[in-house]
Order: C-alpha cells, then structure tokens, then sequence
C-alpha cells in the first residue's frame, strides 16, 4: 500500500523508504580541508564557525523530483555524514559498518579510499573521543567497557535539544544585527572574559553568514532547475522554492511553506554542525505553525490539501535522515536508524490556555498517513486538552506501530519549576528525543549516558567484585551471605551506588571540559538563548539553562531482586542468601523451588503492591538523591530520568542471573516498565505502581505497555485506552506509550522476515522496523506481558 494524500508525496515516501542508508564522506573531506586552512590561525570558536561556512558553501545541494522541501545531510536521501573531530573511524570501523545485518551502511569505494588517506592521516590523534579516552582513569574505563554505565558524547557531541520560537519572529540577518551589537557592547576595561566572548560571537556571527549562503544556493538552483524544466507545473514548484529560499533562512517566514523551510534549514545546520546525539527537534510545530497556516488561508494563499502535503514532505525529510553511524557500546546503547527527532503537539499556549490547534489534528493524520519510522511523534495531554484530541490520538496508537507517544503537560510544567525555571519558560517547554524535558529554545539539556542499576547491587551481593569478570571493581563492602539484615545490604548497596555515580560524573566533568574548550557549537548558539547575549557558546554554559541527565536503567529489575531477598531471606526465611547466590550462580539450573519462589511467591513491581513499591520508591529515591543537585561544568547542575533506548538488552547481557529469578543475560525491563511477567493485575495496577515514584522530581521517565488489538477494539476500547492515559497523568505520571499488536504476530514476523518488512512496533522511546532489531531484542518485546483490562 502506497501511503501519502497524493500522488507526489506516495512518491516522495516510497523514494524515502527504499533509500539505502549509506555513509557520505562528503562532509568528513570538507571539514578536513577547512581545518587544514584555518587551524592555527584563527581561535577555536572561529575555526568551528569557518568550517561550518566551508562546508555550507561547497557542499553538494540536491532537490528531488517532486520536492517542496530541500535540504539533506548527505548529498541525497539516506546519506548520512561522518564527525571525524568527534570519533575518527577506523577503516575497519566502516567495513563492519558496510557488512553488519543489522543497522548497516553502505561504503563506497570512493568513501573507503578518502577515510583511509584523507581523513585518518589528519584526525586520528585530533578527535575529541581521543581526548576523552586519554583523560580518564582506569576505573572508568572499566566501568564504561563492562557495562556499568554508558557515555552518550564517547562518540557524539552534547546536544539532543528543542528549537524554540525566535526562528519563526527573526532571521538570521536579524541575529546576525544583534550579535554585532553584543560586540560593540563588550567592556574590555572590565571584563576579563571580553575577548573570549568576542570570539564566540565571531563565530556566531559567520555561521550566520553560513546558513544565508546556503539558502542562497538553493534559490540559485532551483532558478536554474526551472530554467531546465519543461513541465510547467514543476516550473511553477521550482520558482516558488526558489522564492521561499530568498526569504528564509535571511529573513522571518512570511507563509507556512517557508516557516517549515526555515526550520529545515535549521534542523539541517544544527544537526551537520556536530552530531549532537542525533537529535534536533522543531518543538511544539503546532502551535510555531498555526500563525501561518491561518493567515494563508485567510489570504487564499494555501488551503487545507495544502499545509497537510508541505508537512507531508517534511515528515519524508524527517524519515531520509539515518542517525549518524555507531559502533562498539555507542551502538549497543542505541541500535537503530532513528534519529529521535520528536514533533510535540497539544499540551497548553503560553499563556496557559489549550494549545490543541488545526494544526494539532494535521500533524495527527499526517502522522497517520505517513507511518514513517521517523519524526517520532507526541502528544501532550494537558487537564485542559479535548477529550475528541485524546481519543484521535489514541485511534492512531491502536493502530500498532507505537506512535503517538503521550505526555503529561501538567507534569512537565512541575518538573521544570522544580529544577529552578520559572513557569513562563515552563509553559514553553515539552519532551524530546525518547522522554527527556527541557525548555524549548532556551536550554541545553544533555543526556551523558544509562546507568545500570541492576549491575551495582549484583557487585553489591559479590563484596564489589564483578561477578562476569571476577574483578574486583568496587569497594569491599562485606560478604553478603554474612549479612544478618536487609538493611545491611542496602547500607553496602549505597556505598556501592556512590561510588559508582562519582566515577560516572567525574567523567562527565571532564568530558564537558573537553567540549568547552575544542568543540564549540556555534551555529546552534544562534539559536538557543542565551548564548548571544551571554557571548558563551552552547558547550559552555551559554544558553539560559544547562542541565545533564544521567539516566537510569532496571528499575524493575532491582526492584523485584531486593524484594525477592528481603521477603524471602529476611522476612520468610524460606532460604538463605548464601542458597539464593548459589542457585542464581547455577542459572537456577536445579534450583527449581527458589526459582518458582522467587519468580511466583514474592512480591513484584507493577501490582499495585505497596511491599514491592516501597522497595522500588527507595532505590529511586538513592539514585535520586546521589546525582540531582550535583553541579556540572556549565554553570547547571544534574539530573535523573528513565529510559533506556536499546540499553536495557546491553545491560541485561552484562548481568548473570538476578536474585528475582530473571535468567543470566536476559534483557533487563525497559525504562520504569516491570519485569516481563511480573504484571499481573492489569494495566490499571502498574500505573498505580509507576505513579509512586515521584516523577516530577526527574527529567522525564518511560513507561511501556503492550495490548492486543482486541482489548482495545471498539468504541469502548478506545474509551479505557483514553482513560487510562487520563488516570496516569492524574496521578502524575510523566508519559505512557503502546504496542498494540498480537504476540502470535511478533512471532511470525520473527520467523519470515521478508513477508514482514513492514511491520513497526515501539521498542522504548522510539518505534522501529521489527526487522532492523536483532533477535534478542525481538525477544524482548515478545515476551513483554500482554494487558487487559
């Protein structure tokens, strides 16, 4: 089935769809050439901001037949670039890359030989992932290659943030005028960092000029593709490109094609400046949109057919770009194409008022038209968002393939008034990439890695060594089998998490000192306040908040292990610890009683039962309270949230058998979701589970659930799928998503591939091709429990 409202984007997607993802090298050599010519010679904001503008002028522009929309990463679709400053890549880096099953991308010849004798000879001893590894200590080493916790800018840049509203009221002629005034304001009589600050707005100031050029350039060729094109109506299309790439990225949008054309410039700059961990994302579209899809309409300069082909086309631009290229423990923690862009629709106005709009039910049918893996999509449920807006968007995610995610406005507003914003930037703000919170426009918030909770009480049980390795990693906290109490092991498991969390963040320190002093980001300053006025790049405290997040994995794990050895060792007495270790050391493999006990007669997280729960609440709260308030290197200070991407199956492999009866190297649950199994009393009992941990004290947490489409069929269906999202938020819930589809279906897709290439499930804060995943993670998803209500 061709899916699309017409001809031209059912032609756009299947282009989009069936494009092989590829590595370009295009951007790698350029970057490499303008190093060559600059390095040396000009201060590091303005080497950053003169590459961008080299590359900008002398990349390769593509317009596709029938596009409204141009701009792409690579110089076609499904070309994504390579950031040899961040992570050099080995050649053999790009073979396994071309050859791997899963998540490959096609090298070409030419792709081969510039790596090999361009680019390596040049970066290999320059990266910024060099300077990472050679800072850091052995422990932390060990701790990263052993899966203790993960480091997001080990090959990537700090990033994963919001576009806010200013590129919509200014362009970047405006910016440009006033970074030229914040010059001529620098007080060099008093201000010692007056010079610094004039060379971060130097390089501001030419990542203007940049982005201008390379509107420029398109306008200039789609005028000499009209000149060439005998198709009138085409003409007609080339011309209008051509016009809408005069005004914008220069100047403010005038109309709603160009308002979207900005913002794709601008996704386009951000996000080939540096790979700033994949994501970019344009924020509330919706409400950014509206003005102009309601001024043309009033001026009969577009109609509804209209607007909805234009966003149409940019859900295929979305969909053409494959995340950056991983390998190693970056690639376990996040395997997939998806670039985890995520379009917020709903949620409130700024002055506190509904924000659903026309163009909030658009986004709803394009979304559902265009079934794309990518722009991942949202909705926001305020207290005050219409019931027919909820239900729309809980007809699309019964549809099975995940999307849209749902979000808590009210929630999201709390959680930012509690990490110091005030409630105007509150009101602004939403989630982004899988769940994570921040201010759209005004806020660098930075996700630094997954932390494997479950990992740090299995070193606990084993006195700090690691059981996979037989390393001892961690502090000798005692021999647990001489444990008399429970709360003797949870005082060894608090040394343990401490001293874990400080080797976590110590290198997290270092890691934003290297990227404040080598890698500014000066282009996205443009665009983030309050970079300009603060004359501080992005990477270094400039933007009006700066928040790092470490996130948390296994809650359900751990959860369910602590609960089993207290009910069962300390309470029950039904064996001993030192029996439990043994069975868990054997994969409970003759150690059927302790295995049904604690897999069936104990207490578990997701049943609404408040011994669990408290166990659960209390681990939340240690980690809670060993990270969040911590300052960072940017003027900001650290945070929580749950998710875990693809981590919850690396972390899984990484542990032996856990104390709840999960078997050695299974995957661990995904974000704040139970044990697999272990939810046994319907949908309803897991949310009142969720909803005792204090969501409004993170950054956003993840929760999964998984129906068939029968329990949601109907109009009553659809009526408890509502509610249940309505009793969650209630409860404060920060967001909820679905898969909606039959296990027996997983099963079979898993068996004949090819008659399934299609098939999209959600995996955790993403939907992704069921085919691209590995089967361990196919796994994963099948064994998840099935609810009903």
């Amino acid at each position: 089935m061709l899916r699309g409202s017409n001809e031209r984007t059912k032609m756009l997607r299947r282009a989009s769809v069936e494009a092989v993802p590829h590595i370009s090298i295009e951007r790698a050599r350029l970057m490499t050439e303008a190093y060559k010519i600059y390095e040396g010679k000009v201060s590091i904001p303005v080497l950053r901001a003169r590459a961008f503008e080299y590359f900008m002028k002398n990349r390769t522009l593509y317009i596709g037949e029938g596009e409204l929309i141009v701009g792409e990463k690579g110089e076609r679709p499904a070309g994504t670039p390579t950031y040899p400053e961040l992570c050099c890549h080995t050649m053999d880096d790009f073979k396994i890359m071309n050859i791997r099953e899963k998540i490959s991308y096609k090298v070409s010849e030419e792709a081969f030989k510039i790596q090999e004798e361009v680019i390596i000879p040049y970066w290999k001893e320059r990266a910024a992932r060099g300077k990472i590894i050679s800072n850091m200590g052995e422990d932390w080493k060990y701790c990263y290659n052993n899966g203790i916790f993960t480091e997001f800018m080990e090959q990537r840049a700090p990033g994963h943030t919001v576009c806010g509203h200013k590129i919509y009221e200014k362009g970047f002629e405006g910016f440009k005028t006033q970074i030229e005034d914040e010059i001529q304001k620098l007080d060099f009589f008093t201000d010692k960092d007056a010079m610094s600050k004039k060379e971060q707005l130097k390089g501001m100031s030419i990542c203007c000029d940049a982005i201008m050029l390379y509107g420029e350039r398109y306008a200039e060729y789609a005028k000499n593709l009209a000149a060439q094109e005998d198709n009138p109506q085409r003409k007609d299309e080339l011309l209008e490109i051509a016009e809408n790439c005069e005004v914008v990225p220069a100047n403010k949008p005038k109309t709603f094609a160009q308002a979207i054309q900005m913002y794709w410039f601008v996704h386009i700059g951000v996000t080939t400046e540096l790979n700033i961990w994949d994501a970019f994302s344009p924020g509330r579209l919706d409400q950014h949109l509206n003005p102009f899809y309601i001024a043309d309409l009033d001026e009969d300069n577009l109609h509804e057919d209209g607007a909805r082909e234009l966003l149409e086309c940019l859900w295929i631009k979305f969909n053409n770009q494959p995340a950056p290229p991983k390998v190693g423990v970056t690639l376990k923690e996040s395997g997939t194409y998806t670039d985890f862009a995520n379009i917020n629709t709903g949620g409130i106005t700024p002055d506190g008022k509904d924000g659903v709009n026309d163009v909030s039910y658009m986004i709803l049918e394009v979304m559902d038209e265009m079934k794309l893996l990518q722009p991942s999509s949202n909705v926001q449920i305020s207290r005050k968002t219409p019931d027919d807006f909820l239900k729309k968007a809980c007809d699309i995610s019964r549809k099975g393939w995940g999307q849209p995610a749902f979000y808590n406005t009210e929630a999201i507003i709390q959680e930012l008034l509690n990490a110091g914003k005030t409630i105007a930037d509150a009101r602004l703000a939403g989630c982004s990439g899988c769940i994570e919170t921040g201010v759209y426009g005004k806020e660098a918030y930075i996700l630094t890695g997954y932390f494997n909770l479950p990992k740090i009480l299995d070193i606990t049980l084993y006195n700090g060594v690691d059981r996979e390795t037989n390393q001892q990693i961690g502090p000798q906290t005692g021999d647990s089998k001489d444990f008399k109490t429970y709360e003797e092991l949870m005082d060894a498991f608090t040394i343990q998490l401490k001293y874990f969390v400080d080797i976590k963040l110590e290198g997290n320190n270092i890691i934003e000192s290297i990227y404040m002093n080598y890698m500014p980001a000066p282009f996205m300053s443009v665009v983030i306040d309050d970079c300009i006025t603060n004359g501080k790049d992005y990477n270094a405290g400039g933007a009006r908040y700066n928040v790092s997040y470490v996130q948390g994995v296994g809650i359900g794990t751990i959860t369910d292990s602590l609960s089993a050895i207290k009910y069962n060792v300390f309470d029950k007495n039904k064996f001993t610890l030192k029996e439990l270790l043994t069975a868990m050391e054997n994969n409970f493999d003759g150690y059927d009683i302790i295995k049904n006990i604690v897999s069936n007669r104990t207490p578990k997280y997701g049943n609404d039962d408040d011994y669990a729960d408290d166990i659960m609440n209390r681990v939340f709260k240690m980690y809670h309270g060993e990270i969040s308030g911590r300052p960072n290197m940017k003027g900001g200070e650290y945070r929580i949230n749950m998710l875990p991407t693809t981590c919850h199956v690396y972390f899984g492999a990484v542990i032996g058998a856990t104390p709840n009866g999960r078997l050695a190297h299974k995957p661990l649950p995904e974000g704040i979701s139970p044990e697999k199994g272990a939810d046994r009393n319907g949908p309803t009992a897991v949310i009142k589970s969720a909803s005792k941990m204090d969501h409004l004290i993170t950054g956003g947490t993840l929760l999964n659930q998984k129906f068939t489409p029968k329990v949601v069929d109907g109009e009553i269906g659809l009526k408890n799928m509502s509610a249940l999202v309505r009793s969650y938020f209630n409860l404060d819930g920060h967001h909820i998503q679905f898969n909606v589809i039959d296990k027996q279906v997983l099963i079979e897709a898993q068996k004949n591939p090819d008659e399934n290439k299609d098939l999209i499930v959600r995996v955790a804060g993403y939907s992704d091709l069921f085919n691209n995943l590995d089967k361990v993670l196919q796994d994963e998803i099948i064994e998840r429990t099935e609810q009903t209500f």
